[in-house]
């Protein structure tokens, strides 16, 4: 019998709407759990992208979003990975939207409550991202969220990869899709906001347990107390 595909996530979205921003798991750590995901760093400093083993920050700079390779002692407040494995690939031989895609890879999914695992590669007409920026607790992430810049770039090679999360699981997660994109030439990335693919391989994965961790160790999450119906909101407002 084959191991389970687990979904490794470390803390909860709705804990990071609250403003615990705090890095409190190293990335050395996080990828002894998969090699696709996402997440931001510590002080929620732009958006981490798990891809093929290894771990790059998209942030804002200036005119353009600045992509480095994160060594493995930065810190991350929030993350998901997963071990991927493609359980469906079909190539993409036509432009489509990112909604018209959407719905051909939901016509793959065996039901509606399970988590999947998605990987992108391909050429893409146009790509829309932003990234959220560094910022303290004394600042809720909805109201930072306000103030994200977003970029757009045309005609470009690169990776989707994220995760479709079941209804039932949101504030653990977000519902639906949550997807990071990163160019070839790591020149572009962050969270995806919109795009329009010309070809392409999708892959998707099968997650078979999801391995919630918490950050035991961090006495303001400890003891925060969590307005559940303000962190919803904001995840919306934020999302």
């Amino acid at each position: 019998m084959s191991e389970p595909v687990k979904l490794f996530q470390y803390n909860t979205l709705g804990a990071l709407m609250a403003g615990l921003y705090g890095g409190s798991m190293t990335i050395g750590e996080l990828l002894e759990h998969g090699d696709l995901g996402l997440g931001t760093l510590d002080s929620i400093d732009g958006e981490l992208i798990i891809l093929d083993g290894k771990a790059y920050q998209a942030k804002s700079s200036a005119q353009a979003p600045e992509v480095i390779e994160v060594a493995d002692d930065v810190m991350v407040p929030y993350a998901a990975v997963v071990p991927h494995q493609a359980e469906v690939i079909f190539r993409q031989r036509f432009e489509m939207t990112n909604q018209e895609l959407e719905k051909r890879i939901e016509s793959y999914y065996d039901g509606e409550n399970l988590f999947r695992s998605i990987k992108i590669h391909g050429r893409f007409k146009h790509m829309h991202v932003r990234m959220i920026p560094k910022s303290t607790s004394e600042r809720k992430f909805a109201e930072v969220a306000v103030h994200q810049p977003e970029y757009r770039a045309e005609d470009l090679m690169g990776t989707i990869v994220g995760f479709w999360t079941p209804e039932i699981f949101h504030g653990v997660s977000l519902a639906g899709y949550h997807l990071h994109f990163i160019s070839d030439d790591l020149s572009f990335g962050g969270h995806v906001m919109d795009y329009t693919i010309e070809e392409g391989i999708v892959e998707l994965g099968a997650v078979d347990q999801l391995d919630q961790r918490f950050p035991v160790q961090d006495r303001k999450y400890l003891f925060a107390k969590f307005n559940v119906n303000e962190v919803k909101e904001d995840m919306e407002r934020a999302e």
